[in-house]
């Protein structure tokens, strides 16, 4: 590698021209080369759950060659439901590998956004509502993605919470919010994670846009958390030549193929001409891109080479995908089904035979191959088992929301308003009386074939024409029509097992209560289909638990009840640091299930909870936990903490450390973690800092954020 001195050697060697070629795209997602000093171009991709199909140089276009089918590894939120920081780091091994693989540098990944509302519309790319959870995975994520020299790039930096009105709307948020909720996993990522790479977001904080807020990008990254990497705006989140050049951004990409206009282009050039701004300031940004250059090994060709499609890989991400996997409810102990007492069996549902890796905008997979729900219960049943598929109920949607319209792949929200009606030739009257009208027949066929089946299996949900980029869900309600299948096809077979495919909360209140079995599976990669036929039918015992609440309805959502969404200009954050269970907890809201929750066919006990100082304010837990079922199985220990005589307006209790424990029957293990003093500490605004108040402080115990199994109490000085 180089030094320093032989990096800024190479910068005095660069004409401006140069330079200015290193900070903008010159093609949708690779900067150009200066080959005369052997400075290779900067290729990124797309890649939330692997790395995105190959478009051409300069237009959104599939260039329809076989080279680029790919792994379709677990969204975000199915790895923040695994509860496994080892699943973590395995799956950022496998993107980073492939990642470079296909020749990329800098992979856009991962989403850290925090979820606080569920109608967000890419809940799925992020790691749920808490900043403990998600900054925990997102370390591991990204230290497994820079094994291979390749760059982690974060995203999207910061309070990019929805879809609506993205490009433009502005977050109203206190400075506690933002150091408490939205900032923490970022900083995790970039401290303990050591990420190369941070993507601004689309919308403003207080009046500026974030590829170019000062406050944002040199006084927080830089200034702050020591930041050394490159920070490049979203995909035509530019909007100032001035803004962008002063206030810290290293490169500008966009979605158009006027490469030359880009405002760090062209016009970054002539302003430099004219001297507006000072050759050291251009540099500085050079030195950015070329420090995570040097660091891949992209001047020295020493390069590791990457590799994609491996064998070996599938297994770790079907383990991930098996992890994932929540049991929701499993009242009459349905679940797991016996196959050999299963010689019909009826899987009604458009999801178990719908592929779902070609959707969801940017994070759209041209995957090697899916496993849907339905293959995966044929491959795991084999012949003995005769399988009916019916779809249950119509779809006009076909695809995802870019194919439907046209719109192209840049996934842009002003594009949205386009993608109104999914199909330009039917009004939504008429699409309605054809649904509706299609939904009966399809109805009668289904509730006729369930009186016969041994067993029947729904599976639903949502799909990315709701779960995708630029725009959000309009309720949490499911969409064609499934409340009132479900309910019908539950009055006609109780026991049908309800498998919910989702990449963020929906409304189950229709058909909660008449349910006894309910599994919530995610778009959980490639081997998802069949990691869900091994849990229904027992070959792996489910262990995920939620990384987010499901609330009742969306208009109990914190940003709702307290807060403002969507907002219009502006969305003020009047729910503060109350997002997700926090405020669900502390103002005593029900819920259908909560943050960390999660069921398993085994049982377990846990107890013993000590805690004790080991320095002025760090605190060693330990307590156990056992496997008093019958199965060998996995639950996640959550600790939270509690102040119990708060002198500022705090959460009831804050999720602080977890373990995801695998016992086998009968098994026993002593479980300690370590609480630093961040764990009991609250952003003070008037002191710009983190403070411990001294006092009693609870430690909790538990299985979900509400079932507290054990506590006790502990002065902090």
């Amino acid at each position: 590698m180089k030094t320093r001195e032989q990096l800024e050697d190479l910068i005095s060697q660069m004409t401006l021209q140069e330079k200015i070629d290193m900070v903008h795209g010159n093609e949708l997602f690779a900067t150009k080369a200066v080959e005369r000093l052997g400075i290779p171009a900067f290729r990124s991709s797309d890649g939330p759950r692997g790395v995105r199909k190959e478009f051409e140089k300069d237009a959104w276009k599939d260039i329809g060659l076989t080279f680029d089918y790919t792994s379709y590894l677990p969204c975000n939120t199915a790895l923040a439901a695994t509860w496994n920081r080892e699943l973590a780091r395995s799956t950022g091994q496998i993107l980073g590998k492939e990642a470079r693989g296909r020749g990329k540098d800098m992979i856009l990944a991962p989403g850290i956004n925090i979820m606080r509302t569920p109608l967000c519309g890419r809940s799925f790319e992020y790691m749920g509502e808490d900043p403990y959870l998600a900054g925990e995975l997102a370390v591991e994520l990204v230290q497994g993605i820079e094994e291979n020299d390749v760059s982690s790039c974060l995203k999207h930096f910061a309070v990019n919470n929805q879809e609506t009105r993205r490009l433009d709307v502005d977050v109203e948020v206190s400075e506690r919010a933002l150091r408490e909720i939205y900032f923490p996993a970022f900083e995790a990522a970039i401290k303990k994670g050591k990420a190369k790479g941070v993507m601004g977001a689309y919308n403003k904080l207080r009046g500026i846009h974030c590829c170019h807020n000062d406050y944002l990008l040199k006084q927080v990254l830089r200034d702050e958390w020591g930041f050394e990497g490159i920070l490049v705006s979203d995909w035509g989140g530019v909007h100032s030549t001035k803004e962008a050049m002063e206030n810290g951004l290293d490169m500008e990409m966009s979605v158009t193929s006027d490469f030359d206009e880009y405002y760090m282009a062209q016009p970054l050039k002539e302003a430099m001409e004219k001297g507006e701004y000072p050759m050291a300031l251009l540099d500085e940004k050079i030195m950015h891109i070329l420090t995570v250059m040097n660091q891949l090994h992209m001047l020295d060709g020493e390069r590791k080479a990457g590799s994609y499609n491996d064998i070996e890989d599938k297994q770790a991400l079907r383990r991930t995908a098996e992890e994932s996997i929540v049991l929701l409810k499993n009242d009459d102990g349905i679940l797991p089904l016996d196959a050999k007492k299963i010689k019909k069996l009826l899987v009604v549902g458009e999801n178990a035979n719908r592929r779902q890796a070609p959707g969801g905008g940017s994070a759209e997979i041209k995957a090697l191959y899916e496993i849907t729900p339905f293959l995966g219960l044929n491959m795991l049943l084999g012949g003995n088992t005769e399988i009916t598929y019916l779809p249950g109920y119509y779809n006009m949607d076909v695809g995802n929301i870019w194919a439907n319209t046209g719109v192209g792949d840049n996934g842009l929200a002003d594009s949205i308003d386009a993608a109104a009606t999914p199909n330009k030739k039917t009004t939504p009257e008429e699409k309605k009386a054809l649904e509706e009208k299609m939904n009966a027949q399809y109805l009668v066929e289904v509730l006729e074939a369930a009186k016969t089946a041994d067993a029947v299996i729904y599976i639903g949900g949502l799909t990315h024409d709701y779960d995708t980029e630029g725009q959000d869900r309009a309720d949490m309600k499911l969409p064609y029509g499934q409340d009132k299948l479900i309910s019908e096809l539950l009055a006609v077979r109780p026991d049908t097992v309800v498998a919910l495919l989702v990449g963020s909360p929906v409304d189950m209140t229709a058909w909660l209560d008449k349910a006894s079995t309910i599994c919530l599976h995610w778009y959980a990669g490639m081997e998802g289909g069949y990691a869900l036929a091994e849990a229904l039918f027992g070959k792996i015992n489910p262990s995920g638990h939620l990384p987010e609440t499901f609330p009742l309805h969306e208009e109990d959502c914190p940003a709702v009840v307290l807060g403002e969404y969507p907002g219009g200009d502006k969305v003020h954050y009047g729910e503060d640091i109350f997002v997700g269970y926090r405020y669900y907890d502390t103002y005593e809201v029900k819920t259908a299930f909560p943050f960390g929750y999660g069921l398993s066919y085994t049982d377990f006990v846990m107890s013993g909870l000590e805690a004790e100082r080991t320095t002025s304010n760090g605190v060693k837990v330990i307590f156990h936990i056992s496997n008093v079922g019958d199965r060998a199985g996995a639950d996640v220990a959550q600790i939270y903490v509690s102040d119990k005589f708060p002198k500022v307006k705090k959460a009831i209790k804050e999720l602080k450390a977890f373990e995801k424990v695998y016992l086998e029957v009968g098994e026993t293990k002593e479980i300690t973690v370590e609480l630093d003093e961040k764990a009991f500490a609250y952003y003070d605004e008037e002191q710009k800092c983190f403070r411990v108040e001294p006092g009693t402080y609870s430690i909790l115990l538990a299985k979900s954020a509400e079932e507290v199994v054990d506590v006790v109490d502990i002065e902090i000085m």
